[in-house]
């Protein structure tokens, strides 16, 4: 598999959001995206990072940005996580690990697979813009944040 790059087009793909809806990343184009990839719904770091973007919305929100999470949870854990957190945004179900092995966010532990906690923003012609394969769950949104800024900006 080649490793993804700054300026390519983000690997497109169809999978199903916490109401079992499907959500297409092409259809989202015109908008800036952050696809956030993460281990596990209910486990202390991936609560910390969801509730961040969940506390930073309103800011992600008028830099014409959506937040989609990705894990390989399924529908009803996603629903569950959502409802217990109050998140405003879309997670999205991986159960096969697919589309985080497209984004080179597969961890295989040979008895489960996980998501590894990697970072995307995509810009509104569907490109890569920002990976992020080091993340503090804690800090990332503000890292998030300010990356938004600067590259909104040299897209002006």
């Amino acid at each position: 598999m080649n490793a993804l790059e700054i300026g390519q087009l983000a690997p497109d793909f169809t999978l199903s959001d916490q109401k079992a809806e499907p959500q297409t990343l092409s259809k989202m184009r015109g908008k800036w995206l952050v696809l956030y990839f993460y281990p596990k719904d209910e486990t202390p770091g991936c609560v910390a990072e969801a509730c961040s973007f969940r506390d930073n919305i309103v800011a992600i929100k008028a830099k014409n940005t959506a937040v989609w999470g990705v894990s390989i949870d399924n529908n009803e854990s996603h629903e569950k996580f959502a409802e217990n957190h109050q998140l405003p945004f879309t997670l999205l179900a991986d159960p096969g690990g697919k589309v985080a092995q497209k984004y080179d966010s597969l961890r295989n532990l040979i008895v489960f697979k996980i998501a590894k906690r990697h970072s995307f923003i995509i810009d509104p012609q569907g490109r890569l813009v920002k990976i992020y394969r080091n993340v503090n769950p804690k800090t990332h949104v503000a890292e998030i944040l300010k990356d938004l800024q600067k590259l909104q900006k040299l897209q002006k």
